[in-house]
């Protein structure tokens, strides 16, 4: 690492690290906040810019708060902790209007209140890596050190809920006692509202004593072991009860989603249903309608969707999600007005889409990739009104630049909900409209 240097920091870049410049070179500083006057040292240096690690705070910010975990700075899951919770939101709502701007020429006529909800405890799906590591004690069981491969030595986790934060040494000692260690690699969580699965992914045979102890801990932690010794499609429970048991519910439209531990639902259960409603506000479904739920999932907006009164036709790439889907449907008594399609929207066609039908109103969650061959694909009989959920700025706005520049829509509005705070990750919401 390079000799210590001082400098202000002038912003914050879009994965929550300081920016400053110094004869012309950007210096990139992690741990640093806007405004700061900080003390850095380099640890990478190239021809136009430099990462860097603050050393010392020589002036701190108004914003700077005190990390809560104590693994702040050696983990790689958060990087925010030090910035307080109206300082985050705004450095997000930033991070979406800059590359709304830059990318797309584009500023919305209305910005959004941010989503907000609570800035801990929230974490109800992670997935956290085990390692056999002699070294340091033996089984580690966290997230990744910052900028390393190595699993973090950490017996807690503040972003997890408390009762999966609390299990973290407990699970270190059950792995440390099961047959291979070292053949246990990954432990993925998900949480729902009246239970928690823990998928143990396992690269050899448990034998009878594994799962007898695994039975035992479940037991004692109240949790739900399922089984993973290949690829997702091989998960199953340890008990065939605990398949029913996994579910989350959608109050404000009277739904109760069930999922699977390996099937995508917002990690942040909180977060999500603000921005269901929100959802549903801007795109105001009505009987009569027919609108489309692009990248749906197993259900999460297109059944609050026909709770309103119209008729929702699902498309998503998984096979698997489209008939999680279908049951949510028939479970809620929605399938009448719902209907679920398999196809590969990030290759979709002009006629491929035409073939889908004419819809009033479109919602477009993609994954971080966006949906540049569906918005692309749009015809003259396009839908009068879209909402796109975004978790990656930067395909949001290259997808708002052909609904804008070529496809003839405006954006009405945009705002940023804190899905993971403590965290520089970005989810959005944006509002199109024809004409």
């Amino acid at each position: 690492m390079a000799a210590a240097q001082i400098a202000r920091i002038e912003s914050l870049e879009h994965e929550g690290r300081g920016v400053t410049h110094v004869d012309g070179k950007t210096i990139f500083v992690d741990g640093a906040l806007t405004g700061e006057l900080v003390e850095y040292a380099s640890y990478r240096k190239k021809t136009s810019y430099e990462l860097a690690q603050t050393v010392r705070i020589v002036e701190p910010s108004a914003q700077r708060v005190a990390p809560r975990c104590r693994w702040f700075g050696i983990c790689g899951g958060c990087s925010m902790q030090h910035l307080d919770a109206p300082g985050q939101a705004a450095v997000k709502q930033r991070v979406l209007e800059d590359a709304l701007w830059h990318l797309a020429r584009l500023r919305a006529d209305v910005l959004f209140p941010a989503i907000h909800g609570m800035p801990w405890g929230y974490r109800y799906r992670a997935r956290v890596s085990v390692r056999l590591v002699p070294k340091k004690g033996g089984v580690l069981v966290g997230f990744h050190e910052r900028r390393s491969s190595y699993v973090a030595d950490m017996t807690s986790c503040e972003i997890l809920p408390p009762h999966l934060s609390a299990l973290l040494p407990r699970l270190r000692a059950l792995i440390a006692a099961m047959s291979r260690p070292d053949r246990l690699p990954q432990i993925e969580v998900a949480v729902g509202d009246a239970a928690t699965a823990l998928v143990l992914r396992h690269l050899e045979p448990l034998n009878d004593a594994d799962l007898a102890l695994l039975r035992g801990f479940a037991a004692r932690h109240a949790i739900d072991w399922w089984l993973q010794p290949a690829g997702p499609d091989s998960v199953t429970p340890l008990d065939a009860d605990a398949a029913e048991r996994l579910w989350y519910a959608l109050p404000e439209f009277a739904l109760r989603m069930d999922f699977r531990p390996t099937e995508f639902t917002q990690v942040n259960f909180a977060i999500n249903r603000m921005l269901v409603r929100r959802a549903m506000q801007l795109l105001d479904p009505q009987p009569g309608e027919r609108i489309a739920d692009m990248f749906c999932g197993l259900g999460n907006f297109t059944l609050p969707m026909v709770r309103r009164g119209a008729q929702a036709v699902g498309v998503e790439g998984s096979r698997a999600l489209t008939l999680r889907a279908e049951h949510n449907a028939r479970a809620n008594d929605l399938a009448r007005r719902s209907e679920f399609r398999v196809a590969n929207l990030f290759e979709i066609t002009p006629e491929a889409l035409a073939a889908l039908g004419r819809f009033d109103k479109m919602l477009i969650d993609p994954p971080r990739e966006g949906a540049v061959e569906l918005v692309k694909s749009l015809g003259d009989d396009a839908p009068a009104r879209i909402v796109y959920v975004s978790c990656n700025p930067a395909t949001l706005a290259r997808d708002a630049a052909v609904l804008v520049h070529e496809k003839a829509y405006r954006l009405r509005g945009a705002g940023i909900a804190n899905m993971f705070p403590q965290t520089s990750h970005v989810e959005s919401i944006a509002h199109f409209e024809r004409g």
